[in-house]
């Protein structure tokens, strides 16, 4: 198991360092940040003292070996745009993001999961046809219109919820939460629902289709043979066996849910870390796109790690093929 979670670490550390060089050599492209840091009308020796100083006439290896030297220590470098260390402008939107993340991750697991169970249980009753269809559109309608459909219907239609921004916040220390104000608690709902929505289609049609397949297996039919109950059988067998799998979905989605929070943040205006990405492509702010990434790429190989070592726990077929010899 050591061996195991130790050289998952080391393969971790390589995505890592991949990610870093493809986005590093990606954003030689994104254009010159020194457009977006002098006016037009700047001497063109000005210009080349910006450069200078920045480092951007350095060789790239240079730049890169720099850039990674910095960044094992947390220093991600100064934002050309806000004129801040790009660490703390990270720290003070992360929070925001993970509460969107948090919230969006149990509305899709705690939905997913109910209504794949029912959809299998009762799959031919109106209400299952019901979960099948939300879950076509789920997965067709991409997440900017889902978002632009829920603020046309609850914000301008119904005035019932705030179309943007994330209301009242209370601040615990550095940490920053909308889940104790009203505001804050409403402001959550549709971005929530937006950034969940595909995430719930996906485990939900993962759940039924794995739940089907469980209780046509053979210790089902036994547990009804054996005479015990229906709600026993469907809950303490089939359905802890369904999950074995959707562990490892709902991990990797979880990190998808961080990564795609860009497209909900823009569209609600959320003041997150995706947005933040938003506004650094827009001025061409590297250190922050660069950042941003490498954080990203952190966060996924991070759950990633920690969905291997569970799923060894849950599964004792897995720790047994472990503990063999190579």
């Amino acid at each position: 198991m050591l061996a195991f979670t130790i050289r998952r670490a080391l393969q971790a550390l390589g995505v890592l360092l991949a990610v870093g060089i493809i986005a590093f050599a990606m954003f030689r492209f994104a254009g010159d940040p020194v457009n977006q840091i002098v006016s037009i009308d700047t001497p063109a020796a000005e210009r080349e003292e910006v450069r200078r100083s920045l480092g951007l006439d350095d060789p790239v290896p240079v730049q890169f070996g720099r850039y990674f030297l910095r960044a094992a220590q947390g220093n991600f470098g100064i934002s050309y745009q806000f004129r801040q260390p790009v660490a703390q402008l990270l720290i003070d939107r992360m929070p925001a993001t993970l509460e969107l993340a948090f919230c969006a991750t149990v509305f899709a697991l705690t939905f997913g999961i109910l209504m794949g169970v029912y959809s299998a249980l009762r799959r031919d009753s109106l209400l299952s046809k019901l979960f099948q269809a939300v879950s076509l559109v789920g997965i067709s309608l991409p997440t900017f219109l889902i978002g632009i459909l829920l603020i046309y219907l609850f914000s301008v239609t119904l005035g019932l919820l705030p179309s943007y921004g994330r209301g009242d916040t209370v601040r615990l220390g550095w940490w920053t939460s909308g889940l104790f104000t009203l505001s804050g608690l409403k402001a959550l709902i549709m971005p929530s629902i937006t950034l969940g929505l595909f995430q719930m289609t996906l485990i939900m049609r993962l759940v039924r289709a794995e739940m089907l397949e469980v209780l046509r297996s053979d210790y089902i039919r036994f547990a009804r043979a054996r005479g015990l109950k229906t709600r026993a059988i469907h809950f303490g067998h089939a359905l802890k066996n369904t999950l074995v799998p959707v562990i490892t979905i709902a991990g990797l989605q979880l990190g998808a849910i961080i990564a795609f929070a860009i497209i909900t943040e823009t569209v609600f205006q959320w003041p997150g870390m995706g947005l933040l990405f938003v506004q650094a492509v827009q001025n061409v702010d590297i250190p922050i796109m660069a950042a941003y990434l490498l954080l990203v790429a952190a966060i996924f190989v991070t759950i990633n790690l920690i969905v291997d070592i569970l799923y060894t726990v849950v599964d004792p077929r897995l720790r047994s093929t472990l503990r063999q010899p190579v």
